[in-house]
């Protein structure tokens, strides 16, 4: 993998693992909890994913791009669900992983 390319996928990694870290911990102080169990699901399992993306690609893991397609499915999944919901922190979630998505596939398809 192109190292270029792979320093811009780091960069949109670590942007989602932050806006799913904020997203889930902003989501958990909301008050009707149960229209936010997905989101709190889905952000914690992104940023989980992101984490392992993050550290295969740092360490050129020969195992990085099906840990990037799944990292980007799992994005795409999370933007869906935040997206539904109005609250900022949950729109900045969704666009952090859907650019995030974005830049996996690109990696992914190099």
């Amino acid at each position: 993998m192109e190292r270029t390319s792979v320093e811009e996928t780091l960069t949109s990694v670590i942007e989602c693992m932050r806006a799913c870290n904020h997203c889930f911990s902003k989501s958990l102080q909301e008050e009707d909890l149960h229209m936010f169990t997905e989101c709190i699901r889905l952000t914690r399992e992104c940023s989980d994913i992101c984490t392992l993306a993050l550290n295969a690609l740092e360490t050129d893991s020969a195992f990085s791009k099906p840990i990037v397609a799944l990292c980007a499915q799992v994005c795409d999944t999370c933007a869906v669900e935040c997206g539904r919901h109005q609250h900022d922190h949950c729109q900045a979630c969704a666009k952090a992983c859907e650019r995030c998505a974005e830049a996996c596939r690109t990696l992914v398809a190099a």
